[in-house]
């Protein structure tokens, strides 16, 4: 536990990512991490594995590794603990997050006038030590991508290490005709179901509120 500068005192709070999107959307919902443990995992998808099953495996997994070090660190060993993952698919065909211009053009492509998903897994662990998981499924559309939109894109850099090759917070925003579900959780975790995990868990989510300008 910790004090807080509005009053009282709460949990310590971890995020197991390294992702300075999903730290930005914590601190959106007024929630600062005492620790950021990112893990590091190979991300290939199993042989037959959906992409729903996809993003929840790497979340829980993601959790499962930030936990293991966090219990050698006393002041992190009654911690909440949120992760998260990220997959965009076509189909049941999981696109890659890009990390050449090549790979990125390929997801494009697919995705240019077309209706894909963005599953985000999340997964909550409680310093009781349970497992809270949930998968976020949003549906995104993109317009037909001209020649000179797919190069200057590519041409930005912003699809580097994004899921699916783009990134909806930044310029590819202007892609998107039609989003049903949750915004935040295509840009990498779904707020609104994160918060209410936590808020079930017992974790003080709107005592940091009371000073908020």
């Amino acid at each position: 536990m910790k004090p807080n500068p509005a009053g009282g005192w709460r949990p310590r709070l971890i995020l197991a990512s390294g992702s300075p999107r999903r730290l930005a959307l914590l601190q959106q919902a007024g929630l600062e991490p005492d620790a950021v443990l990112p893990a590091d995992l190979d991300e290939t998808p199993r042989r037959g594995e959906k992409p729903r099953d996809h993003a929840r495996r790497l979340a829980r997994e993601k959790a499962e590794a930030a936990l293991a070090v966090a219990r050698g660190r006393e002041e992190l060993a009654e911690a909440f603990l949120v992760s998260a993952d990220t997959v965009v698919s076509v189909g049941r065909r999981i696109l890659p997050k890009a990390e050449v211009v090549d790979e990125a053009a390929q997801c494009l492509r697919l995705l240019s006038g077309r209706v894909h998903r963005v599953h985000t897994g999340i997964c909550v662990a409680t310093p009781a030590g349970k497992l809270r998981e949930r998968v976020v499924e949003t549906r995104v559309r993109f317009k037909n991508l001209s020649r000179d939109e797919l190069e200057s894109y590519l041409a930005s850099g912003e699809w580097r290490g994004k899921a699916g090759g783009y990134a909806i917070q930044g310029l590819a925003g202007c892609f998107v005709v039609k989003l049903v579900g949750s915004y935040t959780a295509v840009v990498g975790l779904p707020l609104q179901e994160t918060v209410a995990i936590l808020e079930g868990e017992g974790y003080p989510v709107r005592l940091s509120w009371l000073n908020a300008v």
